[in-house]
């Protein structure tokens, strides 16, 4: 035996060209599996696969935009096309509010549909379809999800916030619904993570000086004294996506450095 946590398993990793999605890319292919990078900017993702391949890892770049069914039901197909079955979906692309510290009421029409959209609507259209390939094959399989402790405390934006909510209840229902089938189904929630570029999606400037100012901000945000990276996460993914995970499922899993704890 080769001692790989997932040694053997086909996975699919939605928003695997940075950040999160890229480090559980790399995470899962280091552990023996063979990997969809799904990303909706397709060279970015390239990018992504070549590392794992370098490394002499499985992987295969795939173009999706995770607000399109049509889009998730192809990047479904592809990995069973490709690896004969899928094993594992870990749904991670999200979307940060649209403007730094932008309350309830200054969010237009435009900017709740696309958080609404791709940070619910990309669990959602990405459960479904593995869903529906895990009970075709016959298997079984895992559902991983980002959410975020901004969807378990009033942190973070509140419409982000809700679209998070919501992945964490609609985890917990898969995974009832799942269990019968052998579909286990959780969610990872981080805290602050500023070196992954998600901060800055949302307006903060990380850049320059700016970096050390808010990598420490964020650190004091938590018990542990240190901001939360991709690789956290990324690890936390292996596990749950591993057999070692076998009897947990419906867990909303706080990568948090003890944020919500307190």
């Amino acid at each position: 035996m080769s001692g790989k946590l997932l040694e053997g398993k086909n996975a699919i990793v939605t928003g695997a060209g940075s950040g999160v999605g890229e480090a559980a890319a790399v995470r899962f292919a280091e552990e023996g599996a063979r990997v969809v990078c799904a990303d909706i900017r397709l060279e970015t993702v390239k990018e992504t696969v070549r590392r794992i391949e370098e490394a002499g890892g499985t992987a295969v770049a795939v173009e999706c935009d995770v607000s399109r069914e049509d889009d998730v039901v192809s990047m479904v197909a592809a990995a069973a096309e490709r690896f004969d079955r899928l094993d594992v979906i870990y749904n991670n692309v999200g979307v940060p509010t649209p403007r730094l510290g932008a309350k309830l009421e200054d969010h237009t029409a435009e900017d709740f549909l696309r958080l609404v959209g791709v940070n619910f609507g990309g669990v959602f259209y990405g459960s479904k379809h593995a869903v529906l390939q895990f009970k075709r094959q016959g298997t079984g399989g895992v559902i991983l999800n980002t959410g975020s402790v901004a969807g378990m405390v009033a942190w973070g934006g509140s419409v982000y916030g809700a679209t998070k909510g919501a992945v964490h209840q609609l985890t917990r229902a898969v995974a009832i619904e799942g269990a019968p089938f052998g579909i286990r189904a959780n969610a990872i929630c981080p805290a602050g993570m500023p070196f992954t570029g998600f901060m800055a999606a949302g307006g903060l400037d990380t850049g320059g000086a700016a970096q050390e100012a808010v990598t420490r901000q964020t650190a004091e945000n938590h018990p542990l004294g240190r901001p939360i990276t991709a690789e956290d996460c990324a690890e936390a993914a292996v596990y749950l996506a591993s057999d070692r995970a076998a009897n947990i499922t419906g867990v909303l899993l706080p990568v948090d450095g003890g944020y919500v704890a307190k």
